[in-house]
């Protein structure tokens, strides 16, 4: 072959392999940017939680959480009321940051179990498990309509929430304390009576103080991920 023809055949060979490089190390480069992308994907799940397994992971967490918030938690106070627990400040941000069945489940289940500690070692009245549930789960759907708004909403749904919790323990009690149900009282009192009885509810606003508290949570877990919500 022609000194030429040997130059043109290298040379066409040197190129299919060099286009043959080219095409593997694109297709390895497009292999590893999918494995990073598959990596960052499934991260990204286990953090959000989109299984039925990681939801029920969460709320157990969770509901510990307000466990210990609502037993260990807390600072007594002098009478007539009784103590205030720090663990509205872990299910308000919960309901800001997690779906409505994890923030609810998560506050109801964490509340009654802790409240169950807390009559176990105070001997005081069952009342008290579903009574608290009753106050507090409600309020994490009450704060789940205002994630999706400013710092001053969230702070506003925050607020409403802790008046609908105040109003769920004094309304129900004012009336067993009237009608002497479930042990409230020896003798019916009458409404007006009732409702002094339970007026130490009030303080049940002190809740309010934890929404500073909620809103650093929320504001800390939103850097970390860098995501508002972790749905």
């Amino acid at each position: 072959m022609p000194a030429e023809g040997r130059d043109e055949a290298t040379f066409s060979l040197r190129k299919g392999e060099k286009v043959k490089h080219i095409r593997k190390t694109n297709l390895g480069d497009e292999t590893g940017q999918h494995v990073v992308q598959q990596g960052s994907s499934k991260l990204s799940t286990v953090f959000r939680g989109r299984s039925p397994a990681l939801r029920l992971a969460q709320i157990s967490v969770f509901s510990a959480l307000i466990v210990v918030g609502t037993t260990i938690l807390r600072i007594p106070l002098p009478s007539p009321l009784f103590e205030v627990t720090f663990a509205p400040s872990f299910y308000f941000a919960i309901a800001v940051l997690y779906p409505r069945k994890v923030s609810f489940w998560s506050t109801a289940i964490g509340s009654a179990i802790g409240e169950a500690f807390n009559i176990a070692f105070q001997a005081s009245s069952v009342i008290f498990i579903p009574g608290i549930v009753w106050a507090r789960a409600p309020e994490v759907l009450i704060i789940y309509h205002f994630r999706n708004k400013s710092r001053r909403f969230l702070a506003l749904g925050m607020v409403l929430a802790t008046v609908y919790e105040t109003l769920a323990f004094f309304v129900p009690d004012g009336l067993f304390y009237a009608y002497a149900l479930l042990s409230y009282s020896d003798n019916p009192q009458g409404l007006a009576a009732g409702f002094l009885s339970a007026l130490p509810d009030i303080g049940t606003l002190v809740d309010a103080a934890f929404i500073p508290i909620a809103l650093g949570i929320i504001i800390a877990v939103r850097r970390a991920f860098n995501t508002r919500f972790l749905d």
